[in-house]
């Protein structure tokens, strides 16, 4: 029992400072004056937010009844992931975000105006946006186009400014992707089961 104990405790050390180091790496080396006013303005809802309201509209307009009940699940998926990230995990599992972590604070490019209080795990931003791009993908993949697979990409972007700004490690954005896709394909697979086949 003693040697499990101490091999978790190991093993933690050492993803711990993996995150450090890949920190480290896109926050403190991997930058220029272009990155820096890119990165920044990517996490601001006016470079995501005008992409998700025509995505409403296009879907609304061109599929009708289909349309309106997807933009609604679109909604209740966007709720339901802030709810589980900035809730549910962020309250039960603390950790100080790196712009107020007292190892590396003083090392840190620090290129937004404020650092939040909250916990750093989740990413709030990587659960949020991980969870529409798979809801978006996995119900629009059969009716539009495969191509959707792209919306990862855009979903991708301002998770990494999130590390680049220094305001979260990469183990705070891993985590919420992979919380955002299982909350997306579970709320896609409701949409699919519960409203696509009584549309079909």
């Amino acid at each position: 029992m003693t040697g499990s104990v101490i091999l978790s405790i190991d093993l933690l050390e050492k993803i711990k400072e993996l995150d450090y180091y890949i920190f480290s790496k896109i926050n403190g080396q991997w930058h220029n004056s272009f990155f820096d006013a890119f990165f920044t303005f990517t996490r601001d809802a006016l470079f995501w937010a005008p992409f998700y309201f025509f995505l409403v509209l296009f879907v609304t307009i061109n599929f009708k009844k289909y349309g309106w009940l997807w933009a609604l699940f679109l909604i209740l998926n966007v709720f339901l992931s802030d709810y589980v990230s900035s809730t549910l995990i962020k309250e039960n599992f603390f950790r100080l975000r790196p712009c107020r972590d007292p190892a590396i604070a003083d090392q840190v490019r620090f290129l937004v105006q404020t650092c939040g209080l909250n916990s750093s795990f989740t990413s709030s931003h990587a659960v949020n946006h991980f969870a529409a791009a798979m809801f978006i993908f996995t119900t629009l993949k059969q009716k539009v186009s495969k191509w959707w697979a792209l919306i990862f990409l855009w979903a991708f972007i301002p998770c990494y400014a999130q590390i680049y700004v220094g305001v979260h490690f990469p183990g705070d954005i891993v985590a919420g992707i992979l919380v955002g896709l299982m909350l997306g394909y579970f709320m896609a697979y409701l949409f699919n089961r519960l409203v696509l086949k009584k549309l079909t």
